[in-house]
């Protein structure tokens, strides 16, 4: 039992992670899907209000419960925000170039192509979160 409180000690920001990464990513594919349903519009323009969505989840939620990021002022706040954003803005990119290539020329279905998508997206959002967003967290 000790060796399991340690294993999960050690590595309790990367299930945190990964725990708020499922939720990020069951609203990212909820909102997805509901516009999927729900409107006749176009999947690039259901990806980009979903993305919006869940990109504001991730940054609150990997800022207090995984990276345990605390800004001493607004700027350092916005600072901090843009480059979450600005990080996840690069992914979105890759995520429409997934979508385009899965969804258009491979005829992939739409919620499938779309959870392939979110496990490559979740990786990439990581280590980017790690290394660039929230590197002055507390550990």
């Amino acid at each position: 039992m000790k060796k399991i409180v340690t294993l999960y000690n050690q590595y309790l920001e990367v299930i945190s992670y990964l725990f708020w990464g499922v939720i990020t990513t069951l609203v990212n594919l909820g909102v997805f899907a509901g516009l999927h349903w729900f409107t006749n519009w176009n999947y690039m323009i259901n990806n980009a209000i979903a993305w919006f969505i869940s990109v504001l989840v991730a940054y609150l939620s990997n800022k207090t419960y995984v990276f345990h990021s605390k800004t001493v002022s607004v700027l350092d706040y916005l600072k901090e925000m843009a480059s979450f954003f600005g990080g996840r803005l690069l992914v979105l990119g890759l995520e429409m170039v997934i979508l385009y290539v899965g969804i258009t020329l491979l005829s992939g279905n739409e919620l499938i192509v779309k959870i392939i998508d979110n496990v490559i997206v979740v990786i990439v959002n990581y280590f980017w979160s790690k290394w660039a967003v929230f590197q002055n967290h507390e550990s």
